[in-house]
């Protein structure tokens, strides 16, 4: 049987023409089983490589691409993108698998070096990070057949892979926990609405509030842009409506909002309760500690790189939806451990 093709073999390990062409050539982005399941294959077949196997596996990179669009680019002073970089990083080591980043300051330059990501092949895929609804780098990699997987559901491209953590309910969460404290005029600092985080936090502020039988006040409602400048700028158009709790959409707003309670004379929590979202150091180091909602960053970053390399094997269809779950970290700042309402 050695005059086996590449596509017999593939089909005999019941795989793609591409794997044993990664598998035979040694590149990265296999699991395990299937490199073993292939090279049994190979053993029993007697097959042999031939060029055009290693000509093919030449199209491959062994490199993935991690994507910050120009909108997202200042946010690498929150500690959630390090974080999130850890988590990639650790997940492309364990597979072989080389990291670059792409991080565009301005439209020209995301414009420009896009075009050379999807057409000169740098990179076997994508991973995206922080896009917003409109993003124009996501149809310009759709139509260019890239790989993509992004961190943070789309909901205009359902076909795309994404893994995500479930933003409704953490904000819920948040909300009824200030409810259950007794806080009758809770305020929120939402993150962008262009973004699927920012959206979905707010509705499940919305719902907590709605399902006590309370009318949202739109009035306490304002929106920053997950920086703790933005949360501090938010903090300072809802003081003249007095709340007497803040659930800002991330920690980094919560401490920017805390900054203008500060310069205002007000104690956190004596004046105003405050409860934030992510949960990465900065929340335990400060005093009183933070209340927020954790989120498993490096896991969502490991993850994604996961779901990319099934991307890669398997191809893109059915999209994998993986959702992680949040948890309420209870700690001074909310007033729980002292006050009861």
């Amino acid at each position: 049987m050695s005059s086996l093709t590449l596509e017999q073999v593939a089909e005999l390990a019941g795989v793609s023409r591409s794997t044993v062409s990664r598998v035979v050539n040694e590149q990265p982005g296999v699991r395990a089983d299937v490199r073993r399941r292939v090279w049994e294959v190979i053993e029993e077949t007697g097959y042999r490589p031939n060029i055009a196997a290693r000509a093919l596996a030449s199209s491959h990179s062994g490199i993935i691409g991690l994507v910050v669009p120009h909108g997202a680019s200042r946010l690498f002073t929150d500690p959630y993108f390090p974080r999130l970089t850890h988590g990639i990083t650790l997940a492309c080591n364990e597979h072989n698998v080389s990291l670059t980043l792409f991080l565009f300051h301005d439209e020209d330059e995301e414009s420009r070096l896009s075009r050379r990501i999807a057409n000169a092949s740098l990179v076997d895929g994508v991973i995206m990070a922080s896009s917003q609804f409109n993003d124009p780098l996501i149809p310009h990699f759709i139509a260019n057949e890239v790989p993509l997987v992004m961190i943070g559901r789309q909901d205009r491209y359902p076909e795309l892979s994404f893994v995500d953590v479930d933003n409704f309910n953490g904000a819920y969460a948040a909300t009824a926990h200030l409810q259950r404290l007794g806080y009758l005029r809770i305020a929120h600092i939402t993150g962008p609405q262009t973004m699927v985080a920012g959206k979905d936090r707010l509705e499940g502020y919305r719902k907590a509030i709605s399902e006590r039988g309370r009318t949202v006040e739109e009035g306490l409602i304002v929106e920053g842009d997950f920086t703790e400048a933005g949360g501090y700028m938010a903090m300072q158009r809802l003081l003249p409506v007095r709340p007497d709790a803040v659930f800002a959409g991330s920690d980094q707003m919560a401490f920017g909002a805390w900054r203008a309670l500060r310069e205002a004379g007000l104690q956190v929590p004596r004046d105003i309760a405050l409860v934030g979202y992510d949960d990465l150091l900065p929340a335990t180091s400060s005093r009183p500690r933070l209340t927020t909602i954790r989120q498993p960053v490096a896991r969502i970053g490991r993850e994604a790189v996961n779901v990319l390399l099934d991307v890669l094997e398997n191809g893109p269809a059915p999209a994998r939806r993986v959702i992680f779950d949040t948890e309420l970290v209870i700690r001074e700042s909310c007033g729980a451990t002292f006050v009861t309402r």
